[in-house]
């Protein structure tokens, strides 16, 4: 009988928990970072699956949704008119996105592909960073295109989307689409889609993605844009804290996310005809890491096979190599789940970029050391991408000892390295050095209480 009771409890639990709808999504109140409605802090932890919707089917889309959320991400974003032949190539059940290619006039059979991928989601904890549309459907360019959106049509669409998507609370709204805006139609276009979403829509965030190398406020500074995103792109040499540092510069405050960064198992720098090897799950953890130190309020995610869900019965883009359900297990996006968890026992909404706490020799290359410190004085982290040693001003922290940690952003383990004096610089020196021997220093005010025993095992 006990054992039937429990089984019932447990069955209650799941069924109540199902379909439960998650938090809205706001702006924190120092307009640095994203938070619930409750006000507890959110950390964006996104994946790139631009063909999800496109391409694959609700076995599929369940299979990497359930991967991704059993990882420990929180945001993942994808397209409804889709990159890669998104208006006329159907999806996987042989469904196009729109009648006539026009923005007014929705395919019902579509948008309920969509909405089971925003429903599964919301079941799985994960939230929807949803494009309206790949930007090459207003500014063709090297895309496949056709243009189809003006000033009129995208406000009528921008209206349409939010009526369908109002009641779903794991939905952002991001416009663009990897694209620069170069003309008064490209930023009417924008700005009308905006509009239009925002007549209906007042309850879900909004930003753009834009093209590479460039922040959405290098175009965009409108009161709609509830956060700044940037591409720091695909590029080893890409200093991705640069667009933190430049964006917390505006006369306007607003949390920053890195939208799209070195995506794993791509061609560095593809763009280029000199070859430059390929990026991998130390390029993943170098843009993560100095995104996060620098003040970003998230960071996302992408593989070059996963966001156009390539396999061997398609053509790869960008040399696509690896089928995207085995390209699920390449090690950079456990690593950021690991990255989550640790800066979730932190702080990490007060941390704020300090690089003169680092007392050593620090040039600006593809070892550059960035530190941080809590408002409080309490908590201090410094990352190392080669493993360089870290020499720290101790005096800053507020406490007379502190203890040191070694956490490892390959394994998701800490070693704690001792209790230090604060009077005195301390000099750490990791115990691997070059490429792929990242580390990160956690330093922890004597007194303060952390629990770091399930990083430890």
């Amino acid at each position: 009988m006990k054992h039937i009771l429990l089984f019932f409890v447990s069955f209650w639990i799941v069924q109540t928990s199902f379909g439960q709808n998650l938090p809205l999504l706001k702006i924190s109140s120092d307009s640095n970072y994203i938070v619930t409605e409750n006000n507890e802090p959110f950390f964006w932890l996104g994946g790139t699956a631009w063909e999800l919707i496109h391409r694959l089917d609700k076995e599929e889309i369940d299979k990497y949704l359930t991967d991704r959320a059993n990882k420990g991400f929180t945001i993942i974003q994808t397209v409804i008119l889709a990159e890669l032949d998104g208006l006329n190539t159907p999806n996987a059940y042989g469904n196009k996105p729109l009648l006539d290619n026009d923005p007014t006039k929705l395919n019902e059979q579509y948008f309920e592909h969509v909405d089971y991928v925003i429903e599964k989601a919301n079941e799985l904890g994960l939230y929807i960073a949803l494009l309206p549309s790949w930007g090459d459907k207003f500014y063709k360019n090297w895309g496949i295109g056709p243009e189809i959106f003006t000033p009129e049509n995208a406000k009528v669409y921008g209206e349409i989307l939010a009526k369908r998507y109002l009641k779903n609370s794991n939905l952002i709204w991001i416009l663009g689409g990897d694209r620069a805006l170069e003309n008064e139609n490209h930023f009417e276009i924008i700005r009308a889609m905006a509009m239009g979403i925002r007549q209906v829509d007042r309850k879900h965030l909004i930003s753009f993605h834009p093209v590479g190398a460039k922040k959405a406020t290098d175009f965009i500074n409108d009161n709609w844009l509830d956060f700044d995103m940037y591409q720091s792109g695909h590029s080893r040499t890409a200093k991705e804290y640069a667009y933190v540092i430049e964006s917390k510069k505006s006369s306007i405050r607003r949390p920053i996310i890195n939208g799209e960064a070195r995506y794993e198992n791509i061609p560095d720098r593809f763009w280029e005809e000199k070859s430059h090897g390929w990026l991998d799950d130390a390029d993943v953890r170098v843009s993560a890491y100095w995104s996060i130190i620098a003040g970003a309020a998230g960071y996302t995610y992408g593989c070059n096979d996963i966001w156009q869900m390539y396999d061997a019965s398609r053509v790869p883009t960008i040399n696509a190599r690896t089928d995207w359900q085995a390209a699920l297990q390449l090690p950079g996006s456990s690593q950021l789940g690991y990255m989550r968890q640790l800066f979730e026992k932190l702080p990490w909404q007060k941390m704020r970029l300090n690089q003169r706490l680092i007392l050593n020799n620090n040039p600006e290359n593809e070892s550059y050391i960035l530190s941080a410190i809590d408002l409080d004085k309490q908590v201090v982290i410094a990352y190392t991408p080669t493993g360089n040693p870290i020499k720290i001003d101790l005096s800053k922290i507020d406490s007379k000892r502190i203890n040191a940690y070694w956490f490892n952003p390959r394994s998701g383990k800490i070693k704690h390295m001792g209790v230090f004096e604060t009077i005195t610089p301390q000099e750490f020196q990791p115990w691997a050095n070059g490429w792929g021997s990242d580390f990160l220093l956690v330093l922890i005010a004597e007194n303060y209480k952390v629990d770091f025993n399930d990083l430890s095992k």
